[in-house]
């Protein structure tokens, strides 16, 4: 599939701010649905969400099924989708400040229950679209229009959530490395269960991270898979709070569970039946 076959009409106007990185998400995000079109993955068959915020205008700029969700509930939808046809590929974008926020409990349990579904954050790291709040993974003193003096609140891992919430595929990609991001979505889309991608994302408007990123970021060894403590040790190597250590990017965790909807429905495809039986 061609990637231009992917725009909407020329009345889906792009408004992000020049410069902005989701225009690096979207652009990985093109080249994943061309790679599984090419393996013979239906586009009808894929399905993506978004929550409220500057991601979310990404679902107007993609061609395909799509639901916009209320603020912090992309995910909670997002089951409900999967559940009702597991056939589907479902896939949601959300802002940092949306799901580590409001919708903190409904990530925390999709992770637990390992439902196969694909979670790819825009960490910006501030309210972006309402002019640059802080969020849970804002740094400790960021000025912002609720915190002119600079939070003084200590930012939260959200790698490390995952970790303790039994995720089995957790990641963390960067916009500016779009090459790098594909692939990483890519095997997260193909995990059968729950997956999470953390993607570093600058704001150049409220929180230009680019230049800190640019020179910290580095890419983990494809090949090395870590186990539990290991994972931790390497998430653990770039703390929120922290500015002055290297930032790995790349897959730290990764097992194989029955997913959840397999467990719950066995092959029943709810959205497939005629009528629902009497329980």
């Amino acid at each position: 599939m061609a990637k231009k076959n992917l725009k909407l009409d020329t009345y889906s106007q792009n408004t992000w701010c020049p410069g902005c990185g989701n225009f690096g998400i979207l652009t990985a995000f093109k080249e994943v649905i061309a790679s599984l079109t090419k393996k013979k993955i239906a586009k009808e068959n894929i399905v993506i969400l978004s929550g409220i915020g500057c991601h979310a205008k990404i679902v107007d700029y993609l061609n395909l099924n799509s639901f916009y969700s209320l603020h912090g509930r992309p995910i909670a939808t997002a089951q409900g989708i999967k559940l009702g046809n597991p056939n589907l590929k479902v896939i949601v974008f959300a802002g940092d400040g949306d799901t580590y926020d409001e919708g903190i409990s409904h990530l925390i349990h999709a992770a637990k229950r390992n439902i196969d579904i694909t979670v790819l954050i825009h960490n910006n790291r501030n309210f972006a679209l309402t002019t640059g709040q802080f969020t849970p993974t804002s740094p400790k003193g960021f000025k912002g229009g609720s915190t002119p003096e600079g939070s003084i609140e200590e930012p939260i891992n959200p790698l490390k959530l995952m970790l303790a919430s039994n995720a089995t595929f957790i990641a963390r990609g960067y916009s500016l490395k779009p090459a790098h991001l594909k692939k990483l979505i890519i095997e997260g889309i193909e995990h059968k269960g729950f997956s999470f991608i953390d993607i570093l994302q600058p704001c150049v408007s409220f929180f230009d991270t680019s230049k800190l990123y640019n020179k910290k970021v580095y890419e983990l060894k494809a090949q090395n898979l870590f186990s539990e403590k290991q994972a931790l040790k390497k998430i653990e190597q770039w703390e929120y709070k922290k500015n002055n250590s290297k930032i790995p990017i790349g897959i730290f965790y990764k097992i194989q569970k029955s997913a959840f909807e397999k467990q719950l429905l066995g092959n029943l495809i709810p959205s497939k039946r005629k009528k629902l039986d009497s329980v």
